[in-house]
């Protein structure tokens, strides 16, 4: 630079970032202690890391970046090592028709990790930007630019593979030509992470070694790596589970913490011993992504008044049935969330416990000590609970054990599997629970459904024909359905996220007098029908009707309703 730069705490004081006194303080520090003025300051709060950067850009005359360009990534991505960039915070932009390439840095004294990334990347020209904006733009680089699957695969060669098929723990720990099956499963998992799978399936066959991801409740065959890397693959991720690799003949169960673009992802690994090699599925669980509030799951205006109704009872027993992936879980943190606050004693019993929340207890089933649903419901009572959130029913003591909590004064949050709400009475009754302690403990109780959404991106109108609005139990008319024509946002399926489909039940005074009856669960729905109970089929109409969801996703969930 051919000028003399401004002092920093002048510039800073001039644009009415700093005080007078603060100042002083600063320099008083950087006397007795040194260091630079701008970090002293930052450490006592009296800047923001935004200001530092905007007197920076001033005090050195250079271009101040506020907000990224919608696309980054090039040529650097390959070139320059993500945790170089993120330990000196700096970050790429443009690459200019002079042969320039604009850098963005939070500190303009960086020095020589400067002329190393003019070494790698040729002459740049810098810009300053804060350093939570540069570390968001490295994310956002590196996730876009990442490389597919399929290009790592590539690398795969016989060689390569064949060393790492070892059977040997120790050969797989230390040798040096596994890096590709590394890179392979490294790739496998931060696709499916950017894809948004909820599930990772490694499936051996007798010819073939397939990996499945499951995108909104639906399988995708995604990858089919050699055969022949089936037991590297499988070894690999078996060691970041901390799951025994030499026990092939048992089921396993394992944990995997990874972060992926400045996101936590917490994996649940389960193996399974087939007649062709080992079955892996990766439950992936992204940590702090979970939104709990009940609006956002599919709630109706309606469905959500009497949702905060039933919410708003000091006692009983909740259930929410449905069948393995409907959402179940969710629906009960998210209640579970809308009434937890200080003056309430909230714990649960969970097998697993897919997400932690603040400020509730959570406890984990381990049958191999013993701790089931039931013996943990029991110690559970003797805690003092306001609210108590099962994580499934499975059997006529637990069954028991939260009927007499609920009778007891306690809310009782459950799951059950069965098709609908009114088949959980009678599932209740199997187990054994007299049906006069049904009638008098049960508060509510809903079924759901997971469908997909229509992506907004692609969503097009069209108007159905008679025969697609029966199926959906509609009446003869004229209506507009939508649908998703496939676009890049959703990965040319024409759905995006998912929402949820539900059938409240609440308990009334007539139905509590007709389960005294011993009824079958067609008596009961017959009765829920009559009192305005919206199905699980009606409550999907009226979503297709809305534009949220389509006939077909309707009719995929809701196949027992048609019939």
């Amino acid at each position: 630079m051919s000028f003399a730069p401004r002092m920093l705490g002048e510039i800073l004081s001039a644009n009415g970032w700093l005080s007078g006194p603060a100042l002083e303080n600063a320099l008083d520090a950087q006397q007795k202690k040194a260091g630079r003025i701008g970090d002293i300051l930052l450490r006592n709060g009296d800047i923001s890391e935004d200001q530092l950067a905007r007197a920076l850009a001033i005090q050195w005359d250079l271009p101040y970046v506020d907000s990224l360009p919608e696309v980054l990534g090039g040529r650097w991505v390959k070139l320059l090592p993500i945790s170089f960039a993120k330990l000196y915070h700096i970050l790429p932009l443009e690459e200019r028709d002079d042969g320039t390439t604009l850098v963005a840095v939070a500190d303009t004294m960086l020095g020589d990790p400067l002329n190393d990334v003019v070494a790698l990347l040729g002459p740049i020209r810098l810009a300053v930007a804060p350093p939570n904006l540069i570390m968001h733009g490295l994310n956002m680089a590196f996730d876009q630019a990442s490389g597919t699957t399929e290009e790592v695969m590539e690398s795969l060669d016989g060689e390569q593979v064949l060393g790492a098929l070892l059977d040997e723990p120790v050969d797989l720990l230390d040798a040096t030509d596994e890096a590709p099956i590394i890179r392979l499963v490294n790739s496998v998992l931060f696709q499916a992470v950017k894809e948004r799978a909820s599930d990772v399936h490694f499936e051996p066959y007798e010819r073939e070694f397939v990996v499945r991801y499951r995108i909104d409740g639906v399988l995708y065959s995604v990858l089919t790596p050699p055969r022949r890397a089936q037991a590297a693959i499988t070894s690999r991720i078996k060691l970041m589970a901390h799951m025994n690799i030499a026990e092939r003949r048992l089921p396993q169960d394992g944990r995997i913490g990874l972060r992926m673009a400045g996101r936590d992802i917490d994996v649940r690994v389960s193996s399974i011993p087939t007649v062709h090699g080992e079955r892996l599925v990766l439950r992936l669980l992204e940590k702090g992504a979970m939104n709990l509030e009940l609006k956002t799951l599919g709630f109706a205006p309606d469905q959500m008044e009497q949702m905060n109704q039933i919410l708003a009872m000091p006692n009983g027993v909740v259930l929410v049935t449905g069948p393995t992936g409907s959402g179940k879980t969710t629906t009960l943190y998210g209640a579970v969330s809308q009434i937890n606050s200080p003056d309430r004693n909230i714990l649960t019993i969970e097998d697993p416990i897919e997400y932690q929340l603040k400020g509730i207890g959570q406890m984990q089933v381990n049958p191999k000590i013993d701790l089931t649903f039931a013996s943990g419901l029991r110690s559970i009572l003797r805690q003092d609970p306001d609210v108590i959130l099962v994580g499934e029913i499975r059997d006529g003591v637990t069954a028991e054990i939260a009927v007499q909590a609920a009778l007891t004064g306690h809310l009782v949050f459950s799951t059950l599997h069965t098709n609908d709400a009114a088949s959980a009475i009678t599932r209740l009754v199997d187990m054994g629970i007299e049906p006069f302690l049904v009638s008098s403990s049960i508060t509510a109780i809903m079924a759901q459904r997971l469908v997909r959404r229509i992506c907004p991106a692609c969503r097009t109108a069209y108007i159905p024909t008679a025969a697609e609005a029966q199926r959906l139990g509609l009446k003869p008319g004229k209506y507009t359905f939508y649908h998703g024509t496939g676009c890049d946002e959703c990965t040319r399926t024409g759905y995006r996220g998912r929402l949820g489909l539900f059938e409240i039940m609440v308990m009334d005074e007539g139905m509590r007098s007709l389960v005294l009856t011993h009824p079958d669960s067609t008596s009961i729905r017959d009765y829920a029908a009559r009192h305005g109970v919206r199905f699980l089929r009606e409550d999907g109409a009226r979503k297709v009707l809305e534009g949220a969801t389509t006939t077909e996703e309707v009719l995929r969930v809701c196949q027992e309703e048609t019939k």
